[in-house]
């Protein structure tokens, strides 16, 4: 299993997206509420997957649920990961890695806590890494947080 998609996160509901269940990229994202960011360092247990520098950001509906603790139809979060270049004493964004996405739509993802996954790689908006992988490479970690409707973040006051 590749643990990179423990952390993937969601876009936009459309008319499209009705009738396909794949989950679409998620255009102007970063325009979107910025939730948190963090850097994996080499020697942490998760490094091999997603080392590097994270931001994670969150659409309307999921800004709401964060704060409910519910998590609607609609609401999408979506993990940007980065590689972390040293430049001098400081640590700086480099290329795009992955932009990891979880899209909530109860009657799609059933089968994944209602929950879509997909990771798309690099800057592409088309390359997908996960595709129908989602019940192993990302449900599956993600059950460990069931109980927070599988959300592994949290935003700061």
């Amino acid at each position: 299993m590749n643990r990179l998609h423990a952390f993937l996160l969601v876009a936009p509901l459309s008319a499209a997206f009705a009738s396909d269940p794949s989950v679409p990229y998620p255009e102007d994202y970063r325009d979107w509420r910025h939730v948190k960011s963090m850097v994996i360092h080499q020697g942490h247990p998760l490094y091999e997957s997603f080392g590097g520098i994270h931001h994670l950001y969150a659409n309307r509906q999921a800004v709401h649920g964060y704060k409910t603790g519910v998590f609607q139809d609609g609401a999408v979060i979506v993990f940007d990961l980065l590689e972390a270049k040293s430049d001098g004493n400081a640590v700086v964004e480099g290329n795009r890695k992955i932009a990891g996405v979880m899209h909530k739509n109860s009657r799609l993802y059933r089968s994944t806590g209602g929950w879509g996954f997909e990771g798309f790689k690099g800057d592409s908006k088309t390359e997908r890494a996960v595709g129908h992988n989602a019940a192993t490479a990302c449900y599956q970690c993600h059950t460990q947080v069931k109980e927070q409707d599988f959300i592994f973040s949290n935003t700061r006051d």
